[in-house]
């Protein structure tokens, strides 16, 4: 399934659009839709905020605590993928490169080591779309081409790229464990997890792969390094093209993605690739293009950790400043069809209308994203966050959707922008 087409206009769903779309009882404007959303009963109203603008003049049409820091969750990952697709060429594939370090005699054997240099790819031997080429493959083959039957050496991986530790301090012990909580390293392979649990040394799951490959293949490999000699390029592997990567992050909310995103960025930057030396750039980055800073703070790529602190304000100047990066639009989900908001407004007049990231943790629901037209263009930016609540998910979810449809109705969008009630199901191209 590629995420990368959007779904055509279905006019045969007309009519069911229009039976499923719930009745207002009468039309609010955006700003009485928001307050109407504030006040419902058992959400926490001093932990809630709304902020909704125009593009692209900016104008702010509804809007409820746009000031107050809140803890975004995984709508962190907005800002870390609009930081490297400013620094980033998002057609070109993220490379790992190979070397061998010795000589090759006679008999075929290597008087040296693999060497691998990680460079932060982090989807190396991935198991989730999009799916590049099978490293451990890779490296055979090359072997087999250069004439090597055996490794004197072992199979060094060089982690250098990228400096600190591959988890933030701030992430919750009870995260660390799981899949989600995976770190992020120079060298990432199979998605650092095996199932739903986290590994935390990735380099040593793809030293085990190899050997078990390169012997299974007859090409023997030592337990031990060996002082090898000048390297010399056995291969590069590549990943896919980093959007499809970054829209694979996007559409799944995927946490090791996201903060080598953010590594990434602060690389291109000139940094050492550490976490924190990249949250600092990336807060400088946003500095210098006059975006309200007050009361945010960035600690991660991903919105694991809950000292990151948002405020609507900072969303919506991020999200303007990108949305004419056609690219960067088409990472978030649509409404109904794709990814995480699958379910969300699904058979409404905002299916396939609204895009959303979504930041969900316990007790927090975000949300982040685009209003947008009959050509998928954004024509506004829809910041909503939440935190502190105690009452059931779908229940808040419920009212969100609601306020959504009433801040969007027929009756507010006066650039009818909303012609047609549903865009429709999604076909994806294969």
């Amino acid at each position: 399934m590629n995420f990368q087409y959007r779904p055509y206009l279905k006019q045969t769903l007309l009519l069911l659009a229009l039976l499923l779309v719930p009745a207002l009882a009468s039309a609010l404007s955006p700003q009485e839709a928001v307050a109407r959303f504030i006040s419902t009963p058992r959400l926490p109203q001093g932990s809630m905020a709304v902020l909704v603008s125009e593009l692209p003049t900016g104008k702010i049409i509804a809007s409820h605590n746009a000031e107050t820091p809140l803890v975004p969750a995984s709508i962190m990952k907005c800002i870390s993928l609009a930081s490297l697709s400013e620094v980033a060429e998002l057609d070109l594939p993220l490379t790992t490169p190979i070397f061998i370090d010795g000589e090759i005699d006679d008999e075929g054997i290597l008087h040296g080591n693999i060497v691998v240099v990680g460079q932060g790819d982090p989807s190396v031997n991935s198991r989730i779309w999009p799916i590049g080429e099978e490293i451990t493959e890779e490296i055979l083959q090359a072997l087999r081409a250069a004439g090597v039957k055996g490794v004197e050496g072992g199979i060094v991986v060089n982690e250098d790229f990228l400096a600190g530790p591959s988890i933030p301090a701030s992430w919750a012990s009870g995260d660390l464990p799981h899949s989600y909580g995976t770190g992020s390293h120079a060298f990432n392979y199979a998605n650092n997890s095996v199932g739903k649990s986290s590994v935390k040394d990735p380099a040593a799951a793809f030293r085990a792969d190899l050997r078990r490959r390169l012997n299974g293949a007859g090409i023997s490999v030592g337990d031990t390094p060996v002082k090898g000699s000048e390297r010399r390029p056995l291969l590069v592997h590549s990943s896919p093209e980093l959007k499809e990567i970054l829209r694979s992050c996007m559409m799944r909310s995927d946490n090791l993605y996201a903060e080598t995103s953010l590594r990434l960025f602060g690389k291109a930057e000139g940094g050492d690739g550490s976490t924190s030396d990249a949250a600092r750039r990336e807060t400088n980055f946003w500095k210098s293009r006059n975006t309200p800073m007050e009361g945010v703070t960035i600690i991660d790529g991903s919105g694991l950790s809950r000292s990151n602190r948002l405020t609507p304000r900072f969303m919506e100047s991020v999200l303007r400043q990108k949305s004419d990066d056609v690219e960067y639009a088409s990472f978030f989900p649509l409404a109904g069809q794709e990814g995480t908001l699958k379910k969300f407004l699904v058979g409404t007049p905002l299916d396939s209308y609204i895009a959303l990231k979504t930041g969900s943790m316990n007790g927090i629901q975000c949300y982040a994203g685009y209003k947008l037209d009959d050509n998928f263009a954004p024509t506004h930016v829809v910041i909503i966050m939440v935190n502190d609540f105690r009452c059931d998910r779908a229940y808040l979810r419920s009212h969100i959707e609601k306020m959504l449809l009433e801040i969007f109705s027929d009756e507010n969008m006066t650039d009818k922008t909303m012609s047609t009630p549903l865009k429709g199901i999604q076909d994806y191209a294969e």
